[in-house]
């Protein structure tokens, strides 16, 4: 019996039927049936089938002697079902790669549910593709399995058969089938998610539905379209037979409006002459199944009410009323509104727009303020990074230059004191970006920044590259999304200093950034606390951050994929801290373009929103990553590290990478989370053979953190002194603060007792 029915309906769709086929029988998971049904196609449909099941044993063709439709021809398919789950995919839309395994991998972790509801994404002739808009409602945070009471926003995604799986024994036990006519999948997929005992969602594209230019059956011109009221009627007694259901009727009431008026409104699905028996109809369906309670739609000149939007309101009127005239009327009065309105505000924000570039120009020509020095990072998130510390290293070794600091308003409160706040797109911030003497960022400035001679833009990057970056993303378009790269180019013709924690670093930037830019080998500013911290100030860290005492702290810090739409954990947290038990707690980092949380709480600790990723550094015992760079930062401290890299091949292709992490890592390697868990369980994340990796690589990465990079880099850019500058300490001579639990090589803490017959990973991975 094979874990997937896929039941694929055809008519007429001979110009698509072959890749919809492929999709599925290309599948990664294997462990399906194609159950290809001809409805009778007059075209090529059905050789094409037996082609296929004459080349492929999973597929199952099936010949209708009659056309049924779309309905019937799927009901023929489940007769001949024998997997556990039925999926359905019509003819002219394709499987996602990898779509199957990820649905059963969900469905295992999800307890087996009796429905499984997954995302899309509609693809244009044009090459577009766009998702689902309401695909937040598929979200996998908290419990699974659930009952549609706990999740009633499902109702919002598009109600079809396609996007979901379906337990086939819980179909049958409710004997759950298509009707005839259009709109078939209204009466399948309300009542099946109102009668399933336990719902998953799965937060990933699984289908591509196509956009046909024409034959889409929706978007003909017919009388069938009235099919719509006897399918509602079909829902609605579905609920009158099963009282416990009766809940969902004001919630199906409005879906049924919304539907029936979307029909009304569509210019090409009515035949000429029906629209005004179409409203009659749907005037009496509305009188029919008013649920108790359900208030008339009030005027349109009543107040707004939250989630009752005027057009919402106005398509209830409509079908309420049956005011087909003028509800035309009012339409056409609305959206004239809506295109003065809009042209008043884009008049607006051009108008305001041109008057700052004018205020900019205006302030270009006036005299450069030698005392000025104006700050930002991350594309104005906030205070930190290595801009973080050189703006506080400017007012301890240049007090004479007045710093500002460039964050958007969320971000205003983690300026600490010292710097002017300056708000992207204010007069102050043009005049700033013109008259500051020093810019200092590690990304580029606004894009229509105009250096004028005399300015010192400090370029301090972010980071020590692993992944391909810059001019080398040319050979990854997927990676480089877009990127404007004669635009990146004109933004590095404006740096006058480049900072380069190691020479690797100092070689890849003048490569993947030409410019005519001096590179300073000082180190990277943000890691001088490293080389600066207490063990106080560890202690005190760690109290903030609510770390029990006596425990070994992991920070996880994992990097974007680009190759992924959804920025899922690779790593089950809650299971790893169950696994090495009381004695560790994780400290969850998410990467800052898609946030937490990572965990479930308890001993893993959601850390991303936290200020300062050096304050969590200095928290931690260890340090967990795959292929981020604060790896490069953290073997600063010292520390040990730990690298996952699972899916090493995906990224490395994805995004191309300088070397071969695994073959020079800065400490003990995981292929797998079990392999993950055993390195710490045994103890081999701070074994002789971690330490000897960190050391070889601390010698290549890690030669100028010695705790006064920001210092030589003011010396140098402000002060003007390029002789005398402070001398590397060697590493040898360094003494970073040790971790809260630095005596763990002869504590019980560094490992975990293990079951009998455990096998322990050895220390050469």
């Amino acid at each position: 019996m094979p874990r997937f029915s896929v039941i694929v309906p055809a008519y007429k769709v001979q110009a698509y039927l072959s890749e919809c086929l492929d999709s599925v029988l290309s599948q990664s998971y294997p462990d399906l049936e194609l159950i290809a049904v001809d409805d009778c196609s007059p075209d090529a449909c059905g050789a094409i089938i037996d082609e296929y099941a004459a080349r492929d044993a999973r597929v199952r063709p099936v010949h209708l002697t009659e056309n049924r439709g779309l309905g019937g021809a799927r009901n023929a398919g489940m007769e001949q079902a024998r997997g556990d789950y039925l999926l359905f995919l019509d003819s002219d839309d394709t499987l996602t790669p990898d779509a199957l395994r990820t649905i059963a991998d969900r469905v295992k972790e999800s307890g087996e549910p009796d429905v499984l509801v997954y995302d899309y994404a509609r693809t244009f002739w044009t090459g577009r593709a766009e998702r689902n808009k309401v695909a937040a409602q598929l979200t996998e945070d908290g419990p699974a399995p659930f009952r549609l009471e706990d999740r009633p926003g499902l109702l919002r995604v598009l109600m079809v058969a396609w996007n979901k799986a379906y337990r086939r024994e819980f179909v049958e036990e409710n004997g759950f089938a298509f009707p005839p006519g259009y709109y078939e999948d209204t009466p399948w997929t309300y009542p099946v998610l109102m009668a399933a005992g336990s719902i998953a969602t799965l937060d990933r594209v699984c289908v591509h539905y196509r956009q046909r230019r024409q034959g889409n059956i929706l978007s003909t011109t017919s009388r069938k379209h009235f099919d719509i009221f006897e399918q509602y009627d079909r829902v609605f007694a579905f609920i009158e037979e099963r009282t416990e259901l009766d809940r969902w009727r004001p919630v199906l009431f409005r879906r049924m409006i919304d539907h029936l008026s979307t029909v009304f409104t569509k210019r090409d699905r009515l035949p000429k002459g029906t629209r005004a028996e179409f409203l009659r109809k749907a005037r009496a369906h509305y009188r029919r199944y008013q649920a108790k309670g359900t208030q008339v739609p009030p005027p349109l000149s009543a107040p707004l009410e939250r989630g009752y939007p005027h057009r919402t309101r106005l398509r209830h009127a409509l079908v309420h009323y049956g005011l087909h005239r003028t509800y035309r009327a009012l339409q056409l009065a609305m959206s004239a509104r809506r295109r003065t309105l809009k042209a008043g505000v884009q008049f607006a924000r051009g108008l305001r727009s041109a008057l700052l570039q004018l205020h900019y120009r205006v302030q270009l020509r006036l005299p450069l303020r030698a005392d000025r020095a104006v700050f930002a990072a991350y594309w104005n998130r906030g205070h930190g990074c290595n801009p973080g510390a050189l703006e506080a290293a400017f007012r301890s070794h240049a007090p004479h230059i007045r710093t500002a600091w460039i964050a958007r308003p969320e971000h205003q409160h983690a300026i600490p004191p010292g710097p002017r706040r300056l708000r992207p797109g204010t007069l102050a911030y043009w005049t700033a970006l013109a008259r500051s003497k020093y810019l200092v960022n590690n990304v580029n400035f606004d894009r229509r920044l105009r250096k004028r001679p005399g300015q010192v833009f400090v370029q301090t990057q972010h980071g020590t590259p692993l992944k391909h970056m810059g001019l080398d993303l040319q050979e990854h378009p997927a990676a480089a999304a877009g990127m404007d790269f004669e635009e990146l180019l004109r933004g590095v013709a404006a740096w006058d200093y480049v900072l380069s924690a190691n020479r690797h670093t100092t070689l890849t930037w003048e490569r993947v950034y030409p410019g005519g830019y001096t590179t300073l080998e000082y180190g990277y500013p943000r890691n001088d606390v490293f080389q600066q911290a207490t063990s106080a100030d560890v202690t005190r860290i760690r109290a903030s951050l609510g770390v029990p005492e006596g425990t070994v702290a992991l920070l996880y810090a994992p990097t974007h994929r680009d190759y992924r739409r959804t920025q899922r954990p690779a790593l089950d947290l809650d299971r790893i801290v169950r696994r090495l038990g009381p004695r560790f707690v994780i400290l969850a980092r998410a990467h800052y373009w898609h946030g937490g949380p990572l965990g479930s709480g308890g001993r893993v600790i959601d850390v991303s929103d936290h200020p300062s990723v050096e304050s969590l550094c200095l928290a931690s015992d260890a340090l967990i990553t795959d292929y981020s760079s604060i790896m490069f930062d953290y073997a600063n401290l010292d520390r040990p590290i730990v690298v996952h890299t699972e899916d090493w091949d995906a990224y490395h292709a994805a995004r191309g990478t300088y070397f071969d992490l695994r073959s020079s890592p800065p400490g003990a390697v995981a292929g797998t989370e079990d392999e993950l868990i055993d390195i710490f369980a045994t103890g081999h994340w701070h074994g002789s053979r971690s330490a000897e990796l960190r050391a070889a690589f601390r010698e290549r990465f890690c030669r100028y953190d010695d705790g006064r990079a920001a210092e030589r880099v003011v010396r140098h850019v402000v002060l003007g002194e390029t002789a005398g500058l402070p001398k590397v300490v060697p590493l040898d001579e360094r003494h970073p603060v040790p971790s809260a639990a630095s005596g763990l090589a002869h504590s019980p803490l560094a490992t975990v007792p293990q079951p009998s017959g455990h096998l322990p990973v050895t220390e050469s991975r």
